[in-house]
């Protein structure tokens, strides 16, 4: 076996911001991290070592798996394949079955039912003609969805009539859809859960979430106006599901509120949008706890202090931002991509005493970040 260089070090698929945050957060620990990335120029390349190179690449991956001690992945969509043939080498964290089931609408739902999770009703489709009876049984409106590589919105429409429904088999049917009822949701919320080596599952207080278009535009923890008897019901189920995988970091499951329970809808086998705050409001960032899983490390506390917001920066940074965050109350978190409209360039944490103090810090900050006329923040220019 191939001698591992020390300090200990973490193999991370993807280049994007939240391999950034985990390189940031792991730093602390004496951590060193590695990451392959198809991009020369990536977020995570400002503070970790960039191995430029293709996920299917025989090659790449070999010298990838040589310089690490363990593999863990900042997005669902990295090819299966990829991770598996890694898993022949050194260890992969979470377990490639937790990241293939997510990866195709279809096994997640089914997923979620065996769990015991309670899911809305929904149809997988095979031909044009099963596609339209599926949306007459389930009824107007409706959602379809590409069973993979959707995300921030990408992949899925609403259908409200039977000409919007050919458009949109015109525009989604060649690849694999799901079509699910559409939910009257009161609101919509996530957990984050977060799993050791030696088994021990500890959750971050629930997070309410905002969002537009199908990105995530604002969050709040903890949760308010949901019966205890369902969260912690959730919880329970989650735990389970973590048992079943073998999972080890962190993992989110996504939510509907309706008036009769919470509906699962998709879930993340990775650190995800809706926990930033944890970086700034958290004892423990849910960054910090992934890289402890996956290296072997006991968890840290997932317990807050106040309540705590935060707000997407989306295709554009207003300097108005940079002013906000320089408050005692705001922090500002950029990073280094160049603008482009539905692109996730940062974020701005918040943290209050009370509800009231954190809405009052909440509408100050996406009155900044919303508006229009405000000139956009630059990005450093990429290494060299």
């Amino acid at each position: 076996m191939t001698d591992r260089k020390q300090p200990f070090t973490i193999g991370i698929l993807g280049g994007g911001q939240l391999a950034r945050m985990l390189a940031l957060a792991g730093y602390t620990l004496g951590l060193r991290f590695l990451c392959l990335d198809p991009a020369r120029y990536s977020p995570a390349g400002d503070v970790a070592d960039l191995l430029v190179g293709d996920f299917s690449d025989e090659a790449a991956l070999s010298a990838f798996a040589a310089r690490v001690d363990v593999v863990t992945y900042e997005f669902e969509n990295v090819p299966i394949e990829c991770v598996e043939r890694l898993a022949q080498d050194v260890a992969v964290h979470p377990h490639p079955v937790a990241l293939r089931t997510s990866q195709d609408r279809l096994t997640e739902k089914q997923c979620f039912i065996r769990a015991g999770l309670p899911v809305h009703p929904f149809e997988a489709p095979h031909s044009r003609a099963d596609f339209l009876g599926a949306i007459g049984r389930l009824g107007l409106p409706c959602v379809v969805k590409t069973r993979r590589l959707g995300y921030d919105g990408k992949g899925q429409a609403v259908v409200r009539s039977v000409s919007d429904a050919e458009q949109v088999w015109q525009e989604l049917g060649n690849a694999p859809l799901l079509v699910e009822a559409f939910v009257p949701f009161k609101g919509e919320c996530s957990l984050i859960a977060a799993r050791s080596v030696a088994g021990d599952v500890r959750f971050y207080p629930w997070t309410a979430n905002v969002h537009v278009g199908g990105i995530l535009r604002s969050s709040r923890a903890p949760l308010a106006g949901v019966p205890q008897e369902w969260l912690r019901r959730a919880e329970a189920t989650a735990a389970s599901l973590l048992e079943e995988f073998k999972y080890v970091g962190v993992l989110a499951i996504e939510f509907f509120i309706t008036d009769q329970g919470l509906l699962a809808n998709e879930m993340a086998p990775r650190v995800h949008n809706s926990g930033h705050w944890t970086m700034d409001a958290g004892i423990t960032s849910q960054f910090e706890n992934h890289v402890r899983a996956v290296a072997g490390l006991a968890l840290g506390a997932t317990a807050m202090s106040g309540c705590a917001g935060m707000v997407n920066l989306i295709g554009h940074a207003p300097a108005a931002a940079v002013v906000l965050a320089a408050s005692d109350r705001h922090r500002l978190h950029l990073y280094g991509k160049e603008p482009k409209p539905g692109r996730k360039l940062g974020h701005i944490n918040m943290r209050a005493d009370t509800p009231a103090g954190l809405d009052s810090l909440l509408d100050a900050c996406e009155a900044a970040v919303l508006n229009p006329s405000s000139e956009g923040i630059k990005p450093a220019p990429p290494r060299a």
